[in-house]
């Protein structure tokens, strides 16, 4: 998915390096290591699965809808095409060809108009749609970083690195590392072991029409009393 994408660390190499060059001057402490492959947590994580499913129904969504607003504007623009073709007619009255005249200045302003909202609707969706790939993208890092946190605190790691990160030359920034250190299988079936039981978002349920007033009852009469 193109939208979620986790940067590399490359400033944990700096306290790796000494960290290390720690360990081997005193001799009694050793630095514990481990590897994620952040790529392959991504694209295993079901919600990021779900995250794209979404974003794709969304973004077939506005392309429909701007489909539709360009088909009325075509429409319309083949309208003024004709009214401007009958306008040139020399078989038509001047009262008519005024009418006419009359009738096409409305409908370009009214294309003015619509050719005014389709740019303001593409500029809105793709807006929106790049802040809801964010906030998405967003609450994946999280759960990973929360597991990959627990993880650390549970084995007392003193690093872990993204071995699928680059580097800004576009080399690997963890050339080599043994596969004891490595741990993302653990991270991932971690991160879906609540596959399928996440509660669903509710939809909003509908509103209740109100209740008609009730008409109030008519009293009834008191009888009037005769008199003698």
């Amino acid at each position: 998915m193109k939208y979620l994408v986790l940067p590399a660390a490359i400033a944990a190499l700096v306290g790796f390096s000494g960290l290390t060059a720690n360990a081997q001057t005193t001799g009694k402490e050793m630095v514990k290591v481990g590897t994620v492959d952040m790529k392959k947590v991504f694209e295993n994580y079901y919600k990021t699965k779900d995250a794209e499913q979404r974003i794709n129904e969304a973004r077939n969504s506005a392309k429909k809808e701007l489909e539709e607003r360009m088909e009325s504007y075509q429409k319309g623009a083949a309208e003024v095409k004709k009214l401007n073709e009958e306008i040139d007619s020399p078989a038509l009255s001047n009262e008519a060809k005024a009418a006419k005249s009359k009738s096409r200045d409305e409908k370009v302003g009214e294309l003015n108009n619509m050719q005014r909202e389709i740019q303001e609707f593409r500029t809105t969706r793709e807006k929106q749609l790049q802040e809801q790939s964010a906030r998405m993208r967003q609450g994946i890092v999280d759960d990973i970083t929360k597991v990959v946190n627990e993880k650390v605190k549970a084995d007392s790691y003193d690093l872990v690195f993204d071995k699928s990160g680059m580097s800004l030359n576009g080399v690997a920034v963890v050339m080599a590392a043994k596969d004891s250190y490595d741990f993302t299988d653990i991270v991932v079936t971690a991160l879906n072991k609540n596959k399928g039981k996440d509660e669903p978002v509710a939809a909003p349920a509908a509103a209740t029409p109100a209740a008609k007033p009730e008409k109030p009852e008519k009293a009834e009469a008191t009888p009037k009393k005769k008199t003698n």
